[in-house]
């Protein structure tokens, strides 16, 4: 797991219906800022797409979308199509990366490293820090129920061996993906369901109950 630590404001760039990106093309859309990018990066003999911090070398990848599937070849295409759905166009046929609640009329990747999709009255419908893989970033909580999974490498960002779980007792729980018992936790079991992981913009790392409503 990764715990990034970015100060890093909303800022965002707008993604126009029908853009295109691919390996040998336009590889990736980022914020006018530059601190994040969103689109194909190397993985093994091909590419996967995903969210990398661009400020370090080499990059940092935060997040990935079909974490294990197989690399994807230098002909495939990630399509924001006129409907509003990302596409993903491979070989194998089409996969959606982002499923939503009905089509998007807009697209933003955010200063924040949070790849965003609104409808036509500018909500959220779909955002990339619902569902993390590897790497909490500043700003983002790792809600009840929401876990990290480990990578199985710096250079391979398929599922690894550990998981971090954010349970509905209030507990944070560090496990083994192939057994029960946990390596460690937070000893804050019992503290309810509104207990949420938090990174802030100082790098401060914390638990945090919400107050009930």
């Amino acid at each position: 797991m990764i715990i990034v630590g970015a100060t890093a404001q909303q800022r965002n760039s707008s993604i126009s219906l029908g853009s295109s990106l691919s390996p040998t093309g336009s590889t990736n859309w980022s914020p006018d800022s530059g601190h994040f990018a969103f689109g194909f990066y190397p993985k093994g003999n091909g590419f996967a797409v995903g969210i990398w911090y661009t400020r370090t070398l080499p990059q940092t990848v935060v997040w990935t979308a079909n974490r294990d599937d197989p690399p994807l070849s230098a002909n495939s295409t990630l399509l924001w199509s006129s409907e509003g759905k990302l596409i993903l166009q491979r070989n194998q046929g089409l996969d959606a990366i982002a499923i939503a609640p009905g089509s998007a009329s807009s697209a933003s990747i955010l200063d924040s490293g949070n790849f965003v999709l609104y409808n036509s009255d500018s909500q959220i419908i779909w955002q990339s820090s619902d569902s993390p893989t590897d790497t909490l970033l500043p700003g983002q909580p790792l809600l009840t129920d929401q876990w990290l999974i480990s990578s199985l490498s710096k250079a391979d960002h398929s599922s690894g061996e550990y998981k971090l779980v954010m349970q509905d007792d209030g507990n944070l729980v560090y496990y083994p993906l192939d057994v029960q018992n946990a390596c460690w936790s937070s000893k804050t079991a019992g503290a309810g369901d509104n207990v949420t992981l938090h990174l802030d913009n100082k790098g401060q790392l914390y638990l945090m109950a919400l107050a009930s409503t």
